[in-house]
This record gives structure tokens, sequence and C-alpha cells, in this order.
């Protein structure tokens, strides 16, 4: 059945994503014969709107399917019943009586409490407005009491202007009419509790929460699943998957932030305290580029989220130092007695290198169709990584979502899903993939130009002596983009 989504008007690349992923968790497509993790669901534009518009129509096998992926989400406003829609509130007449009658009687029955709620996108209307607009839907036979605090039913009235200022949206050729009945929404509370600004302990690189929360419904966080970051920090991104009840696992090369913090009140466990969520499993103080994982073990973690240190905030560190590495130095041994303050060497770990042992470590300990999620840097000035993102052989990347940060820069989050098992022969063509990779990137990921590209002005008038100032950015972006 075709239920009309209504997202909030922000990371427009991320909307379809997630409801994707969290319909692939509630069971949308375990009718497929073929059982087809990469299954994707049917999706319309309304008539006259823009692909990047809240308003979208999502084919979905059930009203229960539909429930649980709007109460999931973060970004999903709401999910809705349509029961007509026009140009004009005449039209809109016509559409709602001709919908069936044995759809909308069981929810007009006089024992039943409902309320309506008017809505508009692109324009604000007075409450005198308002109230005008649900007279007018006087002809609608609804035989129960109004009941404004806690309706059986949600009804709902959302209008489209077709004025310019459309939340930077291009205007909307018709005006564009809904009413439909609420399947359900958004809980957008969680943002305000899990805000970082109340946050017990944080740090520079600390996940958003908005963002934190999409990456765990993007991996389909659920209770008994145990979900790893191998970039913990100040494990914002685990405490996410632990509100929506997995048993979370992390590690970090800096000893002094898994086991120390900035107290014994004041680190990683009290972030997890703080909210009452489940504690870890484990932190520990690994590297990623020397796991610390014993030989013969694999398949333990349902999912690994994280956001590897790209350079821009802050670089990556890998154990051995410098001149270890160089092999100017031998190997040091650290003395007993000093074990339990030792904080070891570190040297640079580019992007390049630290995104193959990523994909290594997935393919290695992630369940069959456990999925990997990780944030992964672009240069909008260079147009070949846009279609060249890491891969592996294990993998199969199902979703990228864009987000813009500056003129120069974005970020894409990449969900891939695991197909296939970790053999040698796999190892190798990994091996393989990865040397062309590094060939094709190596400007900026292997010679730690990121950061410098990103803060370095750009020249505008050189641009235009070019004549190509504006084929830097062919492509629209709109408000929403930027969120």
């Amino acid at each position: 059945m075709w239920y009309l989504c209504v997202f909030y008007h922000r990371l427009l690349d991320y909307r379809k994503p997630e409801v994707e992923s969290l319909a692939q968790l509630f069971g949308a497509f375990r009718d497929n014969q073929n059982d087809d993790v990469y299954s994707q669901l049917q999706w319309k534009v309304p008539l006259h709107h823009h692909p990047d518009s809240p308003f979208h129509l999502v084919n979905l096998p059930s009203e229960h399917i539909a429930r649980s992926i709007a109460n999931r989400s973060i970004l999903v406003k709401g999910m809705y019943e349509l029961w007509g829609e026009g140009g004009s509130y005449e039209e809109l007449k016509v559409s709602l009586l001709s919908y069936p009658d044995e759809g909308k009687l069981p929810y007009l029955e006089s024992n039943s409490t409902f309320r309506i709620t008017v809505d508009t996108f692109g324009r604000v209307i007075s409450l005198q407005e308002q109230k005008e607009l649900i007279q007018g839907l006087s002809y609608i036979p609804f035989k129960g009491r109004v009941n404004l605090r806690n309706p059986d039913h949600n009804f709902w009235l959302i209008e489209v202007d077709n004025c310019e200022t459309s939340n930077g949206l291009p205007p909307v050729a018709q005006k564009r009419i809904f009413f439909a009945r609420e399947i359900g929404g958004a809980d957008r509370k969680l943002l305000p509790t899990y805000q970082l600004k109340s946050r017990n302990y944080l740090g520079p690189t600390a996940m958003d929460a908005e963002i934190a929360f999409l990456m765990a419904n993007q991996a389909l966080a659920t209770p008994g699943k145990l979900v790893y970051d191998p970039f913990v920090g100040t494990g914002s991104i685990l405490v996410a998957a632990a509100h929506f009840g997995a048993m979370t696992m992390g590690a970090d090369i800096d000893i002094r932030v898994v086991r120390d913090g900035r107290g014994p009140d004041c680190n990683v466990w009290s972030n997890f305290k703080q909210y009452g969520l489940q504690m870890p499993v484990g932190l520990l103080r690994a590297d990623n580029n020397l796991p610390p994982w014993r030989p013969g073990l694999k398949e333990v973690f349902d999912a690994i989220i994280c956001d590897p240190p790209y350079g821009v905030r802050a670089g990556g560190r890998k154990s051995g130092g410098r001149k270890l590495l160089k092999g100017a130095v031998e190997p040091y041994i650290v003395p007993d007695d000093k074990r339990t303050d030792h904080i070891p060497s570190t040297a640079p770990y580019s992007l390049v290198e630290c995104v193959h042992d990523l994909l290594d470590l997935a393919a290695k300990m992630l369940v069959m169709g456990g999925r990997l999620v990780f944030f992964y840097p672009i240069l909008r000035e260079e147009e070949s990584a846009h279609n060249h993102f890491p891969e592996h052989p294990c993998f199969k990347l199902i979703s990228s979502s864009e987000q813009i940060l500056s003129s120069r820069y974005c970020r894409v989050l990449l969900t891939m899903v695991k197909t296939g098992p970790y053999t040698e022969e796999i190892n190798e063509a990994a091996r393989l993939k990865h040397a062309e990779f590094r060939e094709n990137h190596v400007k900026w990921l292997e010679e730690g130009n990121l950061h410098s590209a990103v803060f370095s002005p750009i020249d505008h008038a050189q641009l235009m002596e070019d004549g190509d100032y504006k084929s830097k950015d062919p492509k629209p972006k709109y408000r929403g983009k930027y969120v």
C-alpha cells in the first residue's frame, strides 16, 4: 500500500536510506522470494513536487511496518494513510469523497475520538485560518468526539504552497493539498535528551546526536546485536546504538580516553550511566592497524559503526612511532614497573591505510549480512572521488548519503552489507582493490593534504580566469543539503 511519507526538511540525502534500512529491519522484504538484502522500496514524488521535497509516497507491505519505521526514524516527521489530495479544496473534496468507505468508516465511528491538525509547507497561516480550513471539512462524516490531547485518531490537513520561498526549493508548480490519517512519526525528543552540550564526557570529535542515531538506524541496531566502534573516542556512536538496545563494544588507540577520561565520574562509562543505558561489553586500548584479536576469531560483530579519523579535526594515529617504523630504532620493551602508566609511541595514520584496515577488519569480524557504516571524506573538486568509494569483495555498497560541510569539502555516510565469507583469495582481491584506490586518491589521502585543502582559501580570480568556476559545482544544492 502507498503511504505519504513526510520528512523533516534537513539532511536530504540521508532520508531515503534511513527509511529503507528500517524497512529491512522490520521485515518489509521478507516476502521476497530471493530474500534480497539489497531490496529497495518503491518511491514516488507527488504531482508537481521536486525530488528534494519533504513529501514522498512510499510503498510498504503493511500499516504495522509503516508505523514501526515512522516511530523509530529520526528524519520522518510523519507517515500517513492518504485519503485525498488535490490542487484546490474543491479537488480535495472530490478526492476525499471518492476514497473507499471501508477505508474511512472504521476511523469515523461514534465511540472514537479524533483531532485534525493543519500543517503548511512554504508559508505560515494564522489560527483563525486553520479553524476555517477545518470547518471546511464538514462533509467528512465524523461521528466521534474531538480530543486535542490524546485522540484515538490523528488526521492531518497539509497544504504545500507554490510560493518562491519554500525553504530553498524551487517553487511548486501548483499548490497541493493532502488530507491523511496519521500512522506514526519520529520521536524528536530524543535529540534534546542526547544533545552534546548536556553530555557528561565530551571530546572535540564527538559525533552529533542526530547523526549518531541515523548511523545506528543504518546499522540496524536492535536488542541482541553486538555493535563495535574501532574509533570509539568518547562513545557518542555507541550511546545511540545502546539506546536502541544493542550490546556495544569499542576501542581506541588513546588509553587516556578509554581508561581515564577526566576522572572516575567523567569518562566514557559515565556517558552510558547518564542516560541509564546498558554499559559496553568492553572498551579496549587497541590499534586498528594492529588489531588485538586472537587468530581464528571471526564473525563476532553484527555491525561496525565508526567515524574514522581523516585529518580535518583530528588526524589518525597508529602504534610504532616514526623512528621505529623507519627502522631507526629497535622495538622497545616496556619494563614491568612502568606498564601501568605507559603510553605507547604513535605515528601518523593516513586515511587510505585506515580505510583499508577498517574494511579488512569488517570482512573478518562481521557476521554474514552484518553492516559496516562509516564516514568517508570527499573534496568536492575531486570529481573522480564522487564515483570511487572504498571497495571490498566481501561487501556490497547499499547507500551513500552526502553531507556538505563547506564549499570545498563534504563527507559521505557509506553503508555496506557483508555478502561473502573472508578467505585468502578474497584478501588478495581486496589488496588489489586497495592498490587501485590508493593510486586514484594518493594526492590528498596518502600525502595528508586533506586538512590544508579543506581550509585553504579558494582563488576565485584564478577560477574565473580559467573559465571553469561554474563547473566546480554543476549540481544545484538547496539549503537543506547543507544542514
